[in-house]
């Protein structure tokens, strides 16, 4: 084959592809993304996403485990793509955030203005880069018309305004931005509102959903609409909605969607099958909502599997002596002190002040503590009264000639019962209490282990303040439930 004939073989290859991909997801994802390696799960999910495309599927679920491209195909080339071949469909894809929500916008703009797209997709364009269409196309970060046709992509924060015209395509991406906020009875409560009051409203008879998100909660918005409108039957419940899971691990037989055999992982090239097992065993619980997509009522201890004991701390690189005081709230609460080792391998717990006595005995009682064990740092909730409490402290501490130990206190605004959710996983792995803890300190064991995941706790200030020593050690993100997985 001499350079003339490759020439034209590969012109041949590229408008093969080009034909292609004006009707098939995959194809059209690997001609505008050329660094795109489709592994087997995203041959299946970009199949289902095409059916959705050609209005085959009306309203779909799809649940998968994070960093494995969901997002890609549902959010970034499936708009672009459906724009290509119905060029009049009105969009509105959802995001947690708006700031979030146009990130999308300007990247889906960004691939409707490609080259490639346009030799694909040559009468679908956006106002600019060339197109003479005189301003009477919107453009900007939250929406943008296709020029001459009446299609629009819309992208707004959840809970954000919804308002204008009919929705043919309602896309759902990422709601929740972490644990906590899926996790609060509050927020998973006007996300819900919203959907019935703002979102649905703006659909039609024929308008198609898609939501694709990480399952963190049963009662999450998901949930709340599979309760209501119940799965897809062709018989029994055609305004149901097609379910397509994609389990970090397989569990049970192969199916159309996931034909893997039980225990095989879903992109080992990414994600080994090993790596995955390691980060089940740190927190099975979030292991089963964040990979495996199923949340699950909590149940039973929160601190089920225990906790680790020392006779001696280690030897390492880094060690710091640190506290964190957790104050009474009210008359009847406990205030929880806690000095420790805070080691690249753990905290290592010296020293327990658990008690319901008041201040005149608490604030020399801590500063005794905290000069006793030589404390770099004590961080002191500042909420009711602490921040009086700290300054206090800090005065006994100068008066005892403890001039080394810095207060610093803060306020505690985030949910103290997610926050303890959130973090057990690495508060059992990361906490070592020295040996017979419970008998030094048996009214805070108690509080510890037998506080419950769900169900009426009397008090929450022991795993409060335990919660609050992980919080604080660096590097930990508790916006970022991958943290855990670390």
């Amino acid at each position: 084959m001499n350079r003339q004939e490759k020439i034209e073989y590969l012109l041949m290859l590229e408008e093969k592809l080009r034909r292609e991909a004006r009707v098939d997801l995959l194809k059209y994802t690997q001609a505008t993304m050329p660094n795109f390696r489709p592994a087997e799960f995203h041959k299946r999910y970009y199949g289902v996403l095409t059916r959705f495309a050609y209005k085959d599927i009306r309203k779909l679920m799809v649940f998968m485990p994070p960093q494995h491209g969901k997002s890609e195909g549902s959010t970034r080339r499936l708009p672009s793509f459906m724009e290509g071949i119905a060029p009049d469909t009105k969009m509105a894809i959802i995001s947690y955030s708006a700031t979030k929500a146009r990130k999308f916008n300007r990247e889906i703009q960004r691939i409707m203005d490609s080259d490639a797209y346009r030799k694909i997709f040559p009468g679908t364009v956006l106002n600019g880069k060339g197109i003479a269409s005189g301003g009477k196309w919107v453009r900007n970060a939250d929406e943008f018309e296709v020029v001459e046709h009446s299609g629009s992509v819309k992208t707004v924060g959840v809970c954000g305004p919804l308002t204008g015209d009919p929705v043919d395509v309602l896309i759902i991406d990422d709601i929740y931005k972490d644990a906590k906020t899926a996790w609060s009875p509050i927020t998973r409560d006007n996300i819900s509102a919203w959907y019935d009051t703002v979102a649905e409203t703006r659909l039609h008879n024929e308008s198609q959903q898609l939501i694709v998100f990480t399952r963190w909660h049963q009662d999450d918005l998901a949930g709340h609409l599979l309760k209501e409108q119940g799965y897809y039957d062709p018989v029994t419940n055609p305004n149901g909605w097609v379910v397509v899971t994609y389990k970090a691990i397989k569990e049970g037989a192969p199916t159309e969607y996931d034909p893997r055999e039980e225990g095989e992982a879903l992109w080992p090239e990414r994600h080994s099958l090993e790596n995955l097992i390691s980060r089940r065993k740190k927190n099975p619980v979030i292991f089963n909502s964040l990979y495996q997509q199923e949340p699950k009522p909590l149940e039973g201890l929160m601190y089920e599997s225990g906790f680790r004991e020392y006779e001696i701390i280690p030897y390492t690189k880094r060690k710091v002596i640190k506290n964190y005081t957790d104050t009474a709230d009210e008359g009847n609460d406990y205030l929880c002190s806690i000095n420790y080792v805070e080691t690249e391998i753990g905290n290592f717990i010296l020293n327990v002040i658990y008690t319901q006595k008041p201040m005149e005995y608490t604030e020399p009682k801590t500063a005794e503590m905290l000069t006793k064990d030589g404390v770099a740092t004590a961080l002191i909730e500042s909420n009711n009264g602490g921040r009086g409490f700290a300054r206090s402290v800090e005065k006994q501490l100068r008066i005892m000639g403890n001039n080394q130990t810095k207060v610093k206190w803060f306020h505690q605004s985030e949910n103290k019962n997610v926050r303890i959710y959130v973090a057990s996983g690495q508060v059992q792995n990361l906490t070592y209490f020295p040996k017979g803890w419970q008998t030094m300190w048996p009214e805070f064991a108690e509080a510890i282990t037998n506080y419950l995941k769900v169900g009426k706790n009397e008090h929450d200030d022991a795993p409060d303040a335990l919660t609050g020593t992980i919080e604080h050690r660096p590097g930990y993100n508790s916006k970022d439930l991958t943290t855990i997985f670390n």
